[in-house]
């Protein structure tokens, strides 16, 4: 009992020289005196030096279940909840502490913290809302499809012109993960994990200007149900004669790789004259060649103003291609 006597005449000055040992000496006086209200609050006023802003709550809480005319015990209760941003929380037990004792101005002061910090966070949190509704409506939506032949299928995100340098794609045997950095500030992701397994050093991508083409090579002619698995063994079908149909909602069904076939059928017997038979010389060309092909015409074309068509990326690279008109013809900008 002595000891604990002698606590009660802890000041502020013993609880700031040494918050630490003040909370272990009133810790031992409370075990002797556990209904002494007093105690509690000094404690609590020691925690809150210690920033143990938890403990300093439930410590001056303590105080005012034995003591609910203790003033000092709201502000050390109201102090807790400041600090771990309670401010509504904290601003009733500043309020509390006042009516006890309204002659002290340190409540009036505390309030005023509490209002300007709730306005504060209040003011953050709609300001963060609303980035967030903004960024949504921003974020471009994207969908993907896919179809099946024997040998392939065949997955297509639908984002236009794509950079081939911002796209990334990678195959594992069940899994396809696609990265495509839209703008600085978007990417757009995709993993599914697959129905069945694929041969990832044989599957291809390639970026279109309409979209982005994923093949994902089977290892056998199986027909997939839908594309993306939950990680089981599922039942395997082979195709039958009239098995390759592009999944569909529709009520009926069309064999893609017949329609394919007769499209290419179709354009090889095109029989095209003039300009046309010229346009689809230079696609084929385009179509075909490498990227250095594809720059030398894509660059010769747009400087020239349409007058040069070149395919020898050595030569258009190094320098500006000039306009050079037929002979009969004379350039003229508009």
């Amino acid at each position: 009992m002595a000891e604990g006597a002698a606590l009660l005449r802890l000041s502020e000055g013993d609880l700031e020289r040494d918050p630490a040992a003040a909370v272990q000496k009133l810790t031992v006086a409370l075990k002797e005196q556990p209904d002494n209200s007093g105690y509690y609050c000094q404690r609590a006023s020691a925690h809150i030096l210690l920033q143990n802003y938890h403990d300093a709550v439930t410590d001056a809480k303590d105080a005012l279940a034995l003591d609910p005319s203790n003033a000092t015990a709201f502000l050390r209760q109201g102090i807790g909840e400041y600090h771990m941003e309670n401010y509504r929380a904290a601003m009733r037990s500043f309020t509390e502490g006042q009516k006890l004792n309204s002659a002290d101005e340190t409540f009036t002061v505390w309030i005023k913290r509490c209002e300007e910090a709730f306005n504060r966070k209040l003011q953050a949190e709609v300001l963060e809302d609303s980035k967030a509704l903004q960024h949504q409506s921003q974020t471009p939506k994207f969908k993907h499809d896919w179809y099946q032949t024997e040998s392939h299928v065949i997955v297509t995100i639908m984002i236009k012109n794509a950079k081939k340098e911002d796209v990334s794609v990678q195959f594992s045997e069940k899994e396809l993960s696609v990265l495509v950095r839209v703008s600085p500030e978007e990417d757009y992701r995709l993993k599914l994990h697959l129905l069945h397994s694929i041969v990832p050093e044989q599957s291809t991508s390639r970026v279109l200007s309409t979209k982005i083409e994923i093949k994902l090579k089977k290892p056998e002619a199986v027909r997939w149900e839908q594309l993306e698995g939950d990680g089981g063994s599922p039942k395997l079908k082979h195709f039958s004669s009239d098995a390759m149909q592009y999944p569909s909602s529709s009520h009926y069904t069309r064999n893609w790789d017949k329609l394919v076939g007769e499209i290419k059928e179709e354009e090889k017997n095109e029989k095209l004259e003039g300009d046309a038979a010229l346009n689809k010389l230079f696609q084929q060309i385009y179509s075909d060649g490498t990227d250095e092909v594809r720059r030398a015409m894509n660059k010769s074309f747009m400087e020239s103003g349409g007058t040069v068509l070149s395919t020898n990326w050595s030569d258009v690279g190094k320098r500006k291609v000039d306009v050079n008109p037929p002979d009969d013809m004379e350039w003229k900008k508009f």
